[in-house]
């Protein structure tokens, strides 16, 4: 069974007199422990495919199921137990409390989960924050950390609930070159090491060439779906020649 199954999914807006179809008629499969990056322009319905995804937000038509469950027929709360279940969230901006240490950052996602104690939240944020490389960082205030640094808190935090899907959005957005490409380093070890499926949201190529499977959307659709990045690149940009080698 296939972790992730979109059937014949759209995301229509309603803006008064205007509707806006943000996503179209959309079929994915998605396995575990895949690495997708998700692409296109602004406006192409990456992020409204994130939102569903990421179970933030339904779909208006088609159906949705997360490791066999409907999701398109769930209430709102019915929503936030499963995304608590099943899925991690990196944010561009990193979203930390910038009067707590990076340990308490982690921790907060423990508070709404029964039955562990503070012990054993503690505990597991310590054991994560080392994961990211961060051991010893847990006393640290968000700005006594550089970018690179609370990023990795954040996919600290994202990661202490165990899920199964790891999402980013525009993760590396904030980041410079060699700290953007630490930060994907670290999400390939989580996917390759741990069996964590990683889905991002980017502009960026020299991110999403880092994936192992890319999707590309444009004006709400899905319009390629591949693990040769060469492909994706052509999809991206059809009036460049192909060329495998090159630098984006």
């Amino acid at each position: 069974m296939a972790l992730i199954e979109l059937r014949n999914v759209s995301k229509t807006y309603d803006l008064g007199e205007v509707k806006v179809e943000a996503l179209r008629d959309t079929t994915l499969t998605i396995d575990k422990g895949e690495f997708i990056a998700l692409v296109g322009p602004s406006g192409s319905g990456k992020s409204t495919l994130m939102n569903t995804l990421g179970c933030l937000d339904r779909p208006t038509t088609g159906s949705y199921r997360l490791a066999g469950e409907e999701v398109a027929d769930m209430s709102r709360d019915e929503r936030a137990r499963l995304r608590n279940r099943r899925l991690g969230f990196v944010f561009q901006n990193f979203n930390l409390l910038n009067r707590t240490s990076a340990l308490e950052n982690v921790e907060l996602p423990l508070l709404y989960a029964s039955g562990i104690s503070a012990k054993q939240r503690r505990q597991r944020a310590i054991e994560m924050l080392g994961r990211v490389g961060l051991a010893d960082r847990l006393d640290h205030h968000p700005s006594q950390l550089s970018g690179g640094q609370q990023q990795r808190v954040a996919i600290a935090r994202a990661l202490v609930n165990e899920p199964t899907i790891l999402m980013g959005d525009e993760p590396t957005g904030n980041l410079d070159t060699k700290t953007s490409r630490d930060v994907i380093e670290l999400f390939q070890r989580l996917n390759e090491d741990h069996g964590i499926t990683v889905i991002l949201v980017t502009h960026e190529q020299d991110v999403a060439r880092n994936a192992k499977r890319t999707i590309i959307l444009r004006d709400g659709s899905v319009v390629t779906d591949t693990t040769d990045f060469a492909e994706a690149l052509q999809a991206l940009h059809p009036a460049l020649p192909t060329d495998t080698s090159g630098q984006s």
